[in-house]
């Protein structure tokens, strides 16, 4: 595939972003080595010394099943989620309300956000998250001419919000409301909904959060010890507290791979929300930059590939394609934040890295989604160009 340049010779333009692409994959395997490093010595504690690489083996097997999953997604036309989305979004919504049904959903540490099917445990949110983006892309294609309408534009959008937080709330997954309602709003901003709806949306919004975290004597109390952990180090603060402390002995070229001391017992969830600090404590500054700026270029590549999508007269896939950016953008910018102690302590894993089957193969879904779009703008550059 070719196009004409301004140079005699013509230049090769390939199928896909080979440098998202790359990003995709270095992260997948920075991810792949932490979890292993930061999952060995819970995995002896609950399985013996030679289950050491459970944790391992099944976040590998995770992952293939999210690269399947992805390869068979990149097969299916823009026109086609388009067409369907509506219907998918109300099975992500019965998902939701499945996992609420005792004897269906299961219950991990007090939060009820799983579907078990025996040999794994299934999280409907991780998925609502990549169906939200599809659904607002589609809602505000649709809505194009109503969005400065309050009735027409405003209310439809915000009762579905409405239900789908509702039963995230119940869950309770106050991470995944979260993500999902900037999801919504965001893509609404970008598709041109009137200013004043959307001031109006981001205040009843900020005003549902402050009483969310009113009402509730746990979300309080994280958020106190955000506010100062070491005046509980051993309590409300514990989290928190060793993630700073792995930061801090990490320094600028970390101690070493598998050299983490915060990870034997001392840090919870090692290798899932608190990945990020095993990371700065083994690899330094100098890894967490490097992490930083695979998904800087990442998200950049998505905004690109959104922005191409838009020139090309295809609304739908820009949408989508910028969706998918702030979606991996937010999520990793609050699990960065709570791993630094620049946030209060959320239950988010870091895209692409952190241990979780349905956080893997969704976000390898989106981003084969990602791919496709840029695949097909790609093609309609080659119909113009050659």
């Amino acid at each position: 595939m070719i196009y004409q340049g301004h140079s005699q010779k013509p230049r090769v333009m390939t199928d896909f972003d080979q440098s998202l692409v790359w990003s995709v994959l270095l992260l997948l395997s920075i991810g792949l080595v932490m979890i292993y490093s930061a999952s060995i010595a819970i995995a002896e504690a609950q399985f013996g010394a030679d289950r050491a690489g459970h944790y391992l083996l099944r976040h590998s097997a995770y992952l293939g099943v999210g690269i399947l999953l992805g390869a068979l997604t990149f097969r299916i036309p823009m026109r086609m989620w388009q067409k369907y989305i509506s219907y998918l979004f109300i099975v992500g919504v019965l998902l939701l309300a499945l996992v609420l049904v005792p004897g269906i959903g299961h219950e991990v540490n007090g939060s009820q956000r799983w579907i078990s099917l025996y040999v794994v445990n299934v999280q409907p949110s991780e998925y609502m998250k990549f169906f939200m983006v599809l659904y607002a892309a589609d809602y505000v294609n649709r809505k194009a001419s109503d969005l400065n309408s309050l009735i027409k534009g405003f209310f439809p959008i915000t009762v579905v919000l409405s239900i789908v937080g509702a039963l995230l709330l119940l869950e309770p997954d106050f991470g995944a409301f979260f993500v999902v309602s900037v999801l919504a709003m965001s893509i609404l901003f970008i598709g041109g909904v009137s200013l004043k709806i959307f001031i109006g949306l981001i205040a009843i919004l900020a005003i549902g959060l402050y009483e969310l975290v009113l009402s509730s004597p746990y979300r309080m109390g994280r958020v106190v010890a955000f506010m100062d952990p070491w005046s509980d180090p051993y309590g409300k603060g514990y989290q928190l507290s060793h993630a700073l402390i792995a930061f801090g002995r990490g320094e600028w070229l970390g101690v070493g791979l598998g050299g983490s001391v915060e990870k034997l017992f001392y840090l919870p969830e090692a290798h899932t929300d608190f990945l990020l600090s095993v990371l700065a404590e083994e690899l330094g500054f100098a890894g967490v930059a490097t992490v930083i700026v695979l998904f800087i270029w990442l998200i950049t590549r998505a905004f690109f590939i959104g922005r191409l999508a838009a020139r090309l007269d295809s609304p739908f896939s820009a949408l989508v394609a910028q969706g998918i950016g702030i979606w991996i953008g937010v999520q990793t910018l609050i699990n960065m934040g709570v791993n630094m102690g620049v946030l209060p302590t959320k239950g988010l894993t870091l895209p692409l890295l952190s241990f979780g089957g349905s956080s893997i193969t969704a976000n390898c879904i989106a981003l084969a989604v990602l791919l496709r779009i840029d695949w097909e703008n790609r093609q309609r550059l080659r119909g113009l160009t050659v």
